[in-house]
């Protein structure tokens, strides 16, 4: 599985507008068989912090997400109250659930 894992920060005093599109979920099937998981974190002694992660089945599905008019219209709205430079890691799982990406159940 490739994942991203993206930390928002959302300037003080708009975290509720970021909060609206951070917890909206695609609504086509065809969007959400995209994800194998897709969380959202918000912690509660930072409340302009939010934390993605992501899960996608192949880079297609990932590009296919990332170049989406959902991906375009969260960034419409959260850039003019962005906090900084959204911080954006990707790669490639080896770890999950005690087993690993290849599925061996060992940790390499």
């Amino acid at each position: 599985m490739l994942t991203i894992t993206a930390v928002i920060r959302a300037k003080k005093g708009h975290e509720d507008t970021m909060r609206a599109p951070c917890w909206r979920s695609p609504k086509r099937p065809q969007q959400r068989a995209q994800y194998d998981r897709l969380l959202r974190f918000a912690g509660p002694d930072q409340p302009g912090v939010f934390t993605t992660y992501e899960r996608f089945v192949d880079r297609a599905a990932m590009d296919a997400h990332n170049n989406s008019q959902v991906v375009a219209r969260f960034f419409g709205i959260a850039k003019p109250i962005l906090d900084g430079d959204v911080v954006l890691v990707t790669g490639t799982e080896i770890f999950r659930q005690g087993l690993t990406a290849s599925g061996s159940g060992k940790y390499p």
